[in-house]
């Protein structure tokens, strides 16, 4: 029998719609088919360097009947209306993170899908790799005892650094919480599962930022958002998580994400990565040990939350990288900001089940 394969067309071709392009292109079960953007040049130059890739408008896209999923790559003021366009025309959605700006915006988004039988799916996909998913094994078979505190950090100095247009980092939807916290809670999720409260503080070291590379280097814009966050994630088991999100720290040595239990303990890499080295520490051997591979899509890149999805929707099953899991986590989120600026403890309204693992050895066109 042959391969099935999923029509899938992209909306934005910023930056990340390369790597985007580039994995999905070599993913089972999966073609990309069109493109579009509002500057419809940029979707011709993309066109013209992949065959069978067609240059569209958002509004053509939506409309054409050979495409099954739209990925929406737009930045994230867009991600809502753009997914419910698509949803609308009776597209099934797949997105960058976060699924929406807020709660407001996203819980619409996931009725909709519902009552019209269509599927949400949204990044991070890197808990679907190796490093996440072998971290998951091992505590799932019991490896570090009962799972009872975790810590997690991104600190950087900025995007502006970097990026030649990073306004948007700096805007609601933005900030390091919005920005790179989805991958953090959502492995932290992933691991330990969903959180029920959240306390934390914020704060902001600069009112403007000057940009350093591109053709607009030395522009200055304004900050909107907390660019510090800490706080305390209390999790629906018990587990207590430490997280620091920072656009504010020039360098630092604090550990990506490490899950203490009763009887050892776990580094777990880099959650913005789909794979990496992960390591343990027991009450019987303190020194850290490299773990074995144990689960994960091996080899995954942008994009194989996407393959996953369009085998679910093949086979009826659940979606792992899905709305409900977005959902939460932009919650988590968005609370652990409203926790700092009210200066008080707040529980979070949306819970969630942890996605089934993906096994040692699995294809994201079989598993």
């Amino acid at each position: 029998m042959g391969e099935q394969v999923t029509n899938v067309g992209i909306v934005g071709t910023g930056v990340i719609s390369g790597t985007y392009l580039d994995h999905l292109a070599k993913l089972p079960g999966v073609d990309v088919v069109a493109v579009a953007d509002l500057d419809r040049s940029r979707a011709a130059a993309i066109a013209d360097t992949n065959d069978g890739i067609r240059a569209l408008t958002p509004d053509e896209l939506y409309a054409v009947d050979d495409i099954q999923i739209v990925v929406n790559l737009t930045i994230p003021a867009a991600h809502a209306p753009v997914h419910q366009a698509a949803m609308e025309a009776g597209k099934h959605v797949y997105g960058e993170k976060p699924l929406a700006v807020d709660r407001a915006e996203a819980e619409p988004l996931l009725k909709y899908a519902t009552v019209n039988n269509l599927r949400i799916g949204c990044a991070p996909d890197t808990v679907l790799g190796t490093g996440t998913q072998t971290a998951r094994a091992v505590i799932d078979r019991g490896d570090i005892g009962v799972p009872h505190a975790a810590t997690a950090s991104f600190v950087t100095p900025g995007h502006e650094l970097w990026h030649p247009a990073p306004e948007f980092y700096y805007q609601p939807g933005g900030g390091p919480v919005l920005d790179m916290g989805p991958y953090y809670v959502t492995s932290l999720v992933t691991l330990l599962g969903p959180v029920r409260r959240v306390t934390a503080r914020a704060g902001q070291s600069k009112q403007q930022r000057q940009i350093h590379t591109g053709p607009r280097a030395g522009t200055t814009f304004g900050v909107e958002v907390p660019t510090h966050v800490t706080g305390v994630l209390e999790h629906e088991s018990g587990a207590l998580t430490t997280v620091v999100m920072s656009f504010d720290v020039w360098a630092a040595r604090l550990p990506r994400i490490e899950v203490h239990g009763t009887e050892g303990s776990l580094s777990v890499p880099d959650p913005n990565g789909f794979d990496g080295t992960v390591e343990i520490a027991t009450s019987k051997q303190r020194e850290w040990t490299e773990v074995p591979v144990a689960g994960g899509y091996a080899g995954a890149g942008r994009g194989v939350g996407v393959a996953d999805m369009a085998r679910a929707l093949r086979t009826g099953q659940p979606h792992r990288a899905d709305g409900a899991l977005a959902y939460h986590v932009l919650d988590v989120l968005e609370t652990l900001v409203e926790a700092a600026v009210q200066d008080q403890p707040l529980d979070v309204a949306s819970t969630v089940t942890r996605p089934a693992p993906v096994p040692l050895g699995a294809s994201p066109e079989t598993a």
